[in-house]
């Protein structure tokens, strides 16, 4: 059928119905035939009109499903390629399950919190957040063994291997927990109510090192994850787990990073307690105490989860000649951030901003693995320039591709550029939305001033080497500086004793010589 006469076959047949609808018999022959016979016509114009009604709304959907947040690595989704299963369900959604959040004072006889003063009622309160934070938890991540990773080994829906990676050591961590809610509630008195957990805290919380390799598996667990869900019967089991009431619309990685956001915690919950604790109470020292440590702990597993995630992204570039590889990105142990960008002719991009370099790739698939292949020459971070483009300022490619573009198209752009010698580079790169783009803009003058100032640190160095340096060349200037310096003195000297030129010049001139390289030593 021609699209031209498609308005004429709809009136058509909007007139054939009509003439149908009008040929029913009278209400006296309905007895000799089925009725259903004459509300056929009347379907034909419901299902046209049904088949009418989805084409305005595709293109909307379409679009809402490739927004997506680029920059951050737990925000990265991917769209939905697999279609409908038959078993999901179009009526309501599953009842979630909330957990209760009673605060200390409800829990327990409230004629004893009328007796404690508000501040040690308050204090209690943080104790108890404590403690019923640990039963959550580990009954988060036995629900995650149970639920989620014994289903999939019994009925081979994923490898045991693949189950390793994605859920690294989680069950190494679930006594971990366990003992330090035994230890709180063996301290709670029968009332409800503790009166030290400093101590305890001390003595427990050195066993957070263990989540050193927990976290630093979760880049390339997450990356596994993904990639499994393009598994029909992976994705399928997900989805019910999903709309199953245990699950509280909480899907399998949202178990998985449970712990990473719980370490994260602790430092909070702790001053909390530290908050409301009187300063002649024999926790305060206590508590003092473990803050600093898990501050370190903290500090120490945020370093080495950053290097292995630079280290996994490293290994999954694709260079397409030798020179493009470049020392900045082997030298590098940080990723400052990384996601999708769009270049002004529409083009996919993964850009990583490393600590010194800024590598712009291309998403590809290579033995079955996402990996990104260098689209261009790796752009220093120190000599690169950074430009926030105003909305409307860039240009798509093409005259007639921009002129008849949708305004949504040529916004949140910023533009780098490198030019050194011959080599020169000018990307125009559009975030998702204006958040996106000021993480961007952000983080690459941050490192950029990073970068500038380890570049100063390190040419100070070099020319406070070379100036203490006995037989370099920039020695023998600094020497020419200081006679020049100790001949001023001495003329000056000079003018005012002349009976004693030589040997006050001669002094002179060791005494400031001495007091000058000292000077430049403490610089040092």
């Amino acid at each position: 059928m021609v699209a031209k006469d498609y308005p004429f076959y709809l009136s058509a047949k909007r007139a054939n119905c009509a003439l149908e609808v009008q040929a029913v018999p009278s209400p006296a022959k309905e007895t000799e035939e089925p009725r259903n016979k004459r509300v056929k016509p009347l379907s034909r114009v419901t299902s046209l009109a049904s088949l009418i009604a989805p084409v305005r709304a595709t293109p909307l959907k379409r679009f809402s499903q490739t927004l997506q947040r680029s920059i951050s690595f737990r925000s990265d989704s991917r769209p939905d390629l697999l279609s409908p299963r038959p078993w999901a369900r179009n009526g309501p959604p599953a009842s979630t399950k909330r957990r209760d959040s009673k605060l200390w004072s409800e829990t327990f006889d409230v004629c004893v919190s009328h007796m404690l003063p508000s501040k040690e009622i308050k204090r209690q309160e943080a104790i108890f957040e404590l403690s019923k934070g640990e039963e959550d938890l580990v009954e988060d991540l036995k629900l995650a063994k149970k639920a989620y990773h014994d289903p999939m080994l019994k009925l081979s829906i994923m490898t045991e291997q693949e189950l390793n990676q994605i859920f690294g050591t989680l069950d190494s961590l679930i006594p971990l927990h366990e003992d330090l809610l035994r230890r709180l509630q063996e301290v709670r008195k029968p009332d409800g109510s503790t009166e030290h957990v400093g101590h305890i805290l001390v003595g427990w919380l050195p066993c957070l090192n263990s989540y050193d390799s927990y976290c630093s598996n979760q880049v390339a667990a997450k990356a596994l994850l993904d990639h499994k869900k393009q598994d029909h019967r992976v994705h399928d089991f997900l989805q019910r787990c999903l709309e199953s009431p245990f699950s509280r619309k909480l899907d399998l990685w949202n178990f998985l990073d449970i712990p990473r956001s719980r370490l994260v915690k602790y430092p909070l919950l702790l001053r909390e307690i530290l908050r409301h604790t009187p300063n002649d109470h024999p926790d305060q020292q206590h508590l003092e105490e473990a803050i600093n440590i898990i501050q370190g702990i903290v500090a120490e597993i945020n370093i080495k989860t950053g290097e292995s995630e630079c280290q996994y992204y490293k290994e999954r570039l694709i260079y397409l000649e030798e020179g493009q590889r470049d020392s900045l990105i082997d030298n590098s142990r940080a990723l400052c951030c990384h996601g999708e960008l769009k270049n002004n002719r529409g083009v996919k991009l993964h850009v990583f901003l490393f600590e010194e370099v800024l590598v712009i790739t291309r998403a590809v698939t290579h033995n079955e693995q996402l990996c990104y292949q260098l689209y261009r020459q790796p752009i220093p971070v120190r000599e690169l320039l950074l430009e926030d483009l105003q909305d409307g300022e860039v240009r798509l490619g093409g005259s007639i591709r921009g002129a008849f573009s949708n305004n949504e198209r040529i916004k949140n752009f910023f533009r780098v550029s490198f030019k050194n010698g011959s080599q020169s580079q000018t990307h125009s790169l559009q975030a998702n939305d204006s958040f996106n783009k000021q993480q961007w803009l952000n983080c690459i003058r941050q490192a950029k001033e990073q970068a500038t100032c380890v570049g100063r640190a390190g040419a100070l160095t070099l020319e406070a080497q070379s100036v203490l340096s006995p037989g370099g060349h920039r020695a023998a200037q600094g020497g020419a500086s200081l006679e020049q310096m100790d001949q001023s003195d001495c003329e000056s000297d000079c003018s005012m004793d002349t009976s004693e030129v030589s040997g006050d010049c001669e002094r002179m001139e060791q005494t400031n010589s001495c007091e000058h390289e000292k000077q430049i030593e403490t610089n040092v």
